[in-house]
């Protein structure tokens, strides 16, 4: 089976309607068939992007649809404004919110009851990786939302695999190391069913960049990129996203 190749831009707190106006004539009309191209901008900037050849989401929704939550985003909102895509789990939702996998796992219920496809975030720190224990947590974040949404709700999500320790560091887990990762989570979805792990996306995300993005790609459980610095840079985005083009 051909897995779908997606390459994802999370601008992050970043961008402004300059950039996103560069984005827009860069991507008016490239030859882009076999992937596609998202973007998570500040959520303010949403509905600013015009071509077609983007799928525009949003960085975080909250596991609540309404209510007195300030500052937080419903899927009722995405819903309305036609939005089809999230991040949930971010590394940095995790550490800097203190987003559990408890909590991780309650936005996806959230996200999938709205039709909104998730892209769940999961990888791990520096002291994890040294300790040899990658798989162990790996399995630990899959499993809090496998108990919640079943591998019926798994099969409706994205999964990105982004080692924390190569995130805005400049460093990036070597092609080897990456889809070593990969395939252990594919692996381990197999087990539980063959047909999900072969038709699951599953993105690499760690400081992916237009020189890194072409050899990360053609690992064979490696199915395109989360980009975050190198996603505020229209050319090199488009490169990247060209890179995956190739492999799809």
């Amino acid at each position: 089976m051909t897995r779908q190749k997606i390459v994802a831009g999370n601008w992050k707190l970043n961008g402004n309607v300059a950039l996103i106006k560069q984005f827009n004539e860069a991507f008016k009309s490239p030859e882009l068939a076999h992937v596609k191209v998202m973007i998570f901008p500040p959520a303010l900037f949403t509905n600013a992007f015009e071509s077609s050849n983007l799928i525009v989401g949003v960085q975080n929704i909250s596991e609540h649809v309404s209510g007195a939550f300030t500052g937080e985003l419903s899927v009722a909102m995405l819903n309305d404004l036609g939005i089809s895509h999230t991040l949930i789990g971010h590394s940095e939702r995790r550490d800097l919110y203190n987003e559990t996998n408890e909590i991780i796992a309650k936005k996806v219920v959230t996200a999938l009851a709205a039709n909104i496809t998730p892209i769940l975030c999961i990888g791990e720190s520096l002291a994890t990786r040294q300790a040899g224990e990658v798989n162990q947590f790996i399995q630990s974040q899959l499993d809090s939302v496998l108990d919640a949404v079943g591998i019926a709700g798994i099969a409706k999500c994205v999964i990105a695999y982004e080692p924390i320790w190569a995130i805005g560091t400049g460093q990036t887990a070597s092609p080897a190391q990456a889809q070593e990762v990969h395939a252990f989570i594919r692996q381990y979805i197999a087990s539980i069913d063959a047909h999900v792990a072969d038709s699951i996306s599953i993105l690499y995300g760690g400081s992916v960049n237009a020189q890194t993005a072409a050899e990360l790609f053609a690992q064979p459980d490696i199915d395109g990129g989360l980009v975050g610095g190198a996603s505020l840079k229209e050319s090199e985005f488009l490169t990247i996203c060209q890179a995956a083009n190739q492999r799809g």
